[in-house]
C-alpha cells in the first residue's frame, strides 16, 4: 500500500475480495453545495450506491495521507469546514505536507482512486475547456487526467459553464471514448440537452462495462466518461440556464475572479439566481449518476471475473 494512502477497511476488503467499489469526490460537498444540503446530499449518495450493490468510497485528503473512504464523521467536516482547500492534482503534495483538510476535485480524485485499485468513479460534471480559453489558456486538469488515468466516469456530462464543444473535441483528440447513457444527446449538466450529438450511445449497463473492460484489456490507457442526463422532472431549460450563465460570467470578469475560484462562484451565482432551482437539479443528478455508477460497478466486477 502506498504510504501516503489510507484505505478504510470496508473498502479495502472490498477491493481485496473483487466487490464493486465507487469513488466519489469531496469537491461537491466542501465547494458545490451549501450546508446542510452538502451533508445530506453525500450522505444519500453514499446510500443510493450501497443500495445498488457496491461501497461507496469518498475521497479526500487529510492528515498527511490521501483516504478512500469517509465515515460520517469526517463527511460532516468536509461538508461544515471552512478551511477546506479545493485540490487538484498540481495541489497534492503540498497539501498533504501541510497536513491540510484537501476536498479533491475530478482529477485529484480520479488519481486516488487509481492508487486505491477502484475504477468506477461517480461526479456532477467533469471539467473542461472554458469559454474563453484562446484567451486564457484554461483547460481543466480532468481532462489531461482522464488522458492517462485507467477510471471509468459517471457525470451529467460536461458543465455547461464550459464550451461543450471544444471539450468534446479535446476527449476524442486524447482517445478518450464518450459514451451517453439512454440518449443520442450528450447531456449538459442542468439540461439533458446540448445541441451536440454523442460520440457513443448505449442503453445498457452490463455492455458499458464490457466496453470498459475491453478498453484495458487491450491495454489502452485512460479513462472512459459515460455521460448519464438529468433526471427529465429535475432539469432546467437550456436556454434559461444559459442566460443565467452569461450574467455569470461577466460578473466574473468584472470582478477578476481566474483560476480554481471560477467554477464555484459560477455555480453560487447560478444557484443564487435560479431560485435554488440550479441547486436542485444538482442534487437530483448526482443522485442519479450515484444509481448508474453503482450499477456499472457491479457490472464491471463480473465483467472483470469473466476476462
Amino acid at each position: 500500500m502506498h504510504s501516503f494512502l489510507e484505505i478504510d477497511p470496508e473498502v479495502k476488503q472490498a477491493l481485496e475480495k473483487g466487490k464493486p467499489v465507487v469513488a466519489l469526490e469531496s469537491t461537491i460537498i466542501s465547494h458545490g453545495m451549501p450546508f446542510p444540503q452538502n451533508l445530506e446530499t453525500a450522505i444519500e449518495v453514499e446510500r443510493i450506491v450501497r443500495d445498488n450493490g457496491a461501497v461507496p468510497a469518498t475521497i479526500a485528503i487529510f492528515d498527511g495521507k490521501c483516504h478512500a473512504g469517509l465515515n460520517k464523521e469526517q463527511l460532516e467536516h468536509f461538508a461544515s469546514a471552512k478551511d477546506v482547500w479545493k485540490v487538484s492534482l498540481r495541489d497534492i503534495p503540498y497539501v498533504i505536507i501541510k497536513k491540510l483538510y484537501g476536498a479533491t476535485t475530478v482529477a485529484a480524485t480520479m488519481r486516488i482512486a487509481a492508487m486505491a485499485g477502484i475504477k468506477i468513479f461517480v461526479t456532477g460534471g467533469i471539467g473542461g475547456v472554458h469559454r474563453n480559453a484562446s484567451e486564457t489558456m484554461d483547460i481543466s486538469a480532468d481532462l489531461t487526467e482522464m488522458e492517462q488515468t485507467p477510471v471509468a466516469v459517471v457525470s451529467a456530462g460536461i458543465k455547461s459553464i464550459l464550451d461543450i464543444g471544444l471539450t468534446l473535441e479535446y476527449l476524442e483528440t486524447k482517445g478518450i471514448p464518450v459514451i451517453t447513457f439512454g440518449q443520442v444527446e450528450f447531456p449538459s449538466f442542468y439540461s439533458s440537452k446540448s445541441g451536440f450529438n454523442s460520440p457513443l450511445r448505449s442503453d445498457n449497463v452490463e455492455e458499458i462495462a464490457a466496453m470498459i473492460n475491453t478498453k484495458w484489456q487491450l491495454g489502452l490507457n485512460g479513462a472512459v466518461l459515460i455521460a448519464n442526463p438529468v433526471p427529465a422532472m429535475q432539469e432546467m431549460p437550456s436556454n434559461e440556464i444559459e442566460a443565467h450563465i452569461q450574467q455569470a460570467l461577466r460578473v466574473a470578469k468584472e470582478n477578476n475572479i481566474s483560476g480554481k475560484d471560477v467554477t464555484p462562484f459560477l455555480l453560487k451565482y447560478i444557484a443564487d439566481h435560479t431560485r435554488g432551482e440550479s441547486l436542485e437539479a444538482n442534487i437530483a443528478l448526482i443522485k442519479n449518476n450515484a444509481m448508474l455508477g453503482a450499477e456499472l460497478a457491479v457490472a464491471y466486477a463480473k465483467s472483470d471475473l469473466t476476462t
